[in-house]
């Protein structure tokens, strides 16, 4: 039977517990401090310095040759860029002068002609939202080409409506809202591919609007094109009477 006497501990035995939990402690200290060495103090390069490691004194280094982000592999060149597989192995596309001097593009032996995505009421509604944010302001509200900072005088961008981009394959107008047309910057950084081409359909859309009695068609799925381009037609043309507005000194805005 055990005793109250038998139950206490010596000093010695308590110092040496207390030694053991310092060593273990000291112990747990010098693996943290190494771990954090390792992990967070690494030697390393900030953005944009200079290196003395490599041969050309860049710190920041090209990805090498074919890397792809997972998920951009972008293997459809036509939903990418608008444009054929073919396509620079084409006649060189047909160029004339319009009446300011301008160099028009007649002919589009590169771009594709029909559209990439399916195209539905639900792609026309999303490209017109776009449209109204990205390109209203210049190229008005049906396409004319009389937005509100041409009103201001900036130069006057073409209209949808004349034969020729009436007959523009739907790769041309990609083409240029990705990079660019004349004094027009191009948009790939601000308006993804899917929108690109959501706008290219409401482009359609204006441009039989504006010629109902005209022979385009636009290949709709689900939803009568008909209809969407008769209500782009209503809306359209209500807000063209409505937009400009007349400010305090008579000044058309």
């Amino acid at each position: 039977m055990l005793t109250s006497k038998s139950r206490v501990q010596s000093p010695k035995s308590k110092v040496g517990k207390a030694s053991l939990y310092c060593l273990l402690l000291v112990a747990y200290c010098l693996l943290a401090v190494g771990c954090r060495y390792d992990m967070q103090d690494q030697p390393r390069y900030k953005a944009l310095k200079k290196s003395d490691f490599f041969s050309d004194g860049r710190a920041m280094r090209d990805l090498p040759e074919g890397t792809v982000s997972r998920g951009n592999l972008r293997e459809n060149k036509a939903f990418y860029t608008g444009k054929k597989e073919n396509a620079g192995t084409a006649a060189p596309a047909a160029s004339t002068t319009d009446a300011l001097g301008n160099t028009v593009v007649t002919s589009f032996p590169d771009a594709v002609e029909e559209f990439p995505v399916p195209v539905s009421k639900e792609l026309i509604d999303r490209g017109e939202q776009r449209y109204r944010v990205f390109c209203i302001v210049c190229h008005g509200p049906v396409g004319s080409g009389d937005g509100m900072v041409v009103r201001r005088g900036y130069p006057k961008p073409s209209t949808y409506h004349d034969d020729r981009l009436r007959n523009a394959p739907v790769g041309h107008f990609y083409d240029v809202i990705t990079n660019g047309w004349g004094k027009m910057n191009g948009y790939a950084a601000q308006i993804p591919p899917a929108d690109r081409w959501a706008i290219v359909a409401y482009i359609r859309t204006l441009q039989i609007s504006q010629n109902p009695n005209g022979n385009m068609t636009l290949p709709m799925t689900g939803a009568d094109v008909g209809q969407s381009a008769a209500n782009t037609t209503t809306q359209s043309t209500t807000q063209t009477m409505a937009s400009p507005r007349t400010g305090n000194q008579g000044e058309t805005r």
